[in-house]
C-alpha cells in the first residue's frame, strides 16, 4: 500500500491453542485447511463447520513446537472451546484460551521495523518469521501480523511508538474489506459455507486432505459448482458502519438477498464484504436494511476465482 506505516492493536481477536502430540492429528478431522502444510515457515487462514457445511468459525492458524495457535473473533472463543473439548476427551490434547499470553499488532508498511526486530518476513502470503517471542505474519495484501509473547509487550510497544503511528483499529478493518478477506463473527456463525466468503480462493480450504466435518458438503459445492451466494466489495454513501450481519436487499427478490461479513469507515464512505446472491448482483440494485435503504455500489476485488486452481490444494 502507498500509505504511510502504521500500526494497531489487534484487539477484536483472541487465540484458542491447541497443543499437545495429537494436535495435528484432532484438528485434521475438525478443520477446513490441511495442516500437513503447515511448517515453521507457513501458516494459514481456515474454517470450523458444522456437518452441514456452515461456517462454526473462521481464523488464522500458527503453528507452534507443540501445537496451534488459531487467531479468531473474540466472541467465538468461548464456544468453540466449549465444542472442541467435547471432542478432544480421546485425544492427547491441551486446549486452552492463550489470548492472554500475546499481544497482537496489525502492521502495514513496517517491514523496516521488523528488520530492526531481527525478523526477515518473505513477501509470499501466510509466511512465517519468528524470533524468541515474536511471530510475524505476512497477509496476502502485504500488510503483517506481528505476535508479541506477553513478556516482550511493553518494550515492543515502546518501539511502534517511536518508528510508527498508531492508527485505530478500523483502519485495519478497512485494509482487511480491501483485500477481501472474510471472517466469521458472533452475528454471521452458522450462516455461511467456507465458499461463500471465498475463503477457498485465499487458501483456507483443502480438497485433498480427505475428511473433516462439513466436509462433504464443501467439497460438493466446490466440484458441482451450485454455489449461488459468494463475496462480494461494496461501497456505501455517508458515515454510519452497519452491523455486521446487517440484511442487503434488492427488488429481485421480495427477502433479504445477502448480509454484512465485514465493514470499515472510508471517509465519506462505508466499504463493505458482503455475501450477496448472484441474480442480485446482476441486477445491480442494493440496499441495505430494506429495498428503499441507502443504495450500494460493487467495488472490484484484489483476487479471482478459479476452481481448477483451488481444487489443486
Amino acid at each position: 500500500m502507498a500509505n504511510p506505516g502504521f500500526f494497531c492493536k489487534l484487539t477484536h481477536e483472541s487465540l484458542l491453542a491447541v497443543r499437545g502430540v495429537d494436535a495435528n492429528k484432532f484438528l485434521q478431522g475438525q478443520l477446513t485447511c490441511n495442516l500437513n502444510y503447515l511448517d515453521e515457515n507457513t501458516c494459514s487462514l481456515g474454517a470450523r463447520c458444522t456437518p452441514k457445511g456452515r461456517m462454526l468459525s473462521s481464523f488464522r492458524i500458527v503453528p507452534q513446537a507443540d501445537g496451534y495457535l488459531l487467531a479468531m473473533a473474540s466472541e467465538l472463543l468461548e464456544p468453540q472451546l466449549a465444542e472442541l473439548q467435547k471432542f478432544a476427551v480421546f485425544s492427547k490434547v491441551k486446549l486452552g484460551d492463550e489470548t492472554a499470553s500475546w499481544t497482537r499488532f496489525g502492521l502495514i508498511n513496517a517491514d523496516a521495523l521488523l528488520s530492526e526486530l531481527g525478523i526477515q518476513l518473505p513477501a509470499t502470503a501466510n509466511s512465517l518469521a519468528t524470533q524468541p517471542g515474536l511471530v510475524a505474519i505476512r497477509l496476502p495484501d502485504g500488510r503483517a501480523e506481528l505476535w508479541v509473547a506477553a513478556g516482550q509487550a511493553a518494550t515492543t510497544q515502546t518501539l511502534l511508538d517511536d518508528r510508527l503511528s498508531e492508527a485505530p483499529l478500523n483502519d485495519w478493518l478497512l485494509a482487511q474489506v480491501r483485500a477481501g478477506i472474510g471472517q466469521v463473527f458472533g452475528a454471521t456463525r452458522e450462516l455461511f459455507i467456507p465458499q461463500m466468503i471465498n475463503l477457498q480462493a485465499l487458501g483456507g480450504v483443502s480438497f485433498k486432505k480427505g475428511c473433516y466435518t462439513g466436509q462433504e458438503i464443501v467439497a460438493r459445492m466446490q466440484y458441482l459448482g451450485k454455489l449461488k451466494r459468494r463475496l462480494y466489495r461494496l461501497s456505501l454513501s455517508g458515515a454510519q458502519i452497519p452491523d455486521i450481519g446487517s440484511e442487503i436487499f434488492s427488488p429481485v427478490h421480495s427477502s433479504a438477498v445477502g448480509e454484512v461479513v465485514l465493514a470499515a469507515s472510508a471517509g465519506d464512505c462505508v466499504e463493505i464484504l458482503a455475501v450477496l446472491q448472484q441474480d442480485a448482483v446482476t441486477d445491480g440494485r442494493l440496499s441495505l436494511q430494506s429495498v428503499e435503504g441507502p443504495g450500494m455500489h460493487l467495488l472490484d476485488l484484489p483476487y479471482s476465482l478459479d476452481s481448477e486452481r483451488e481444487i489443486q490444494r
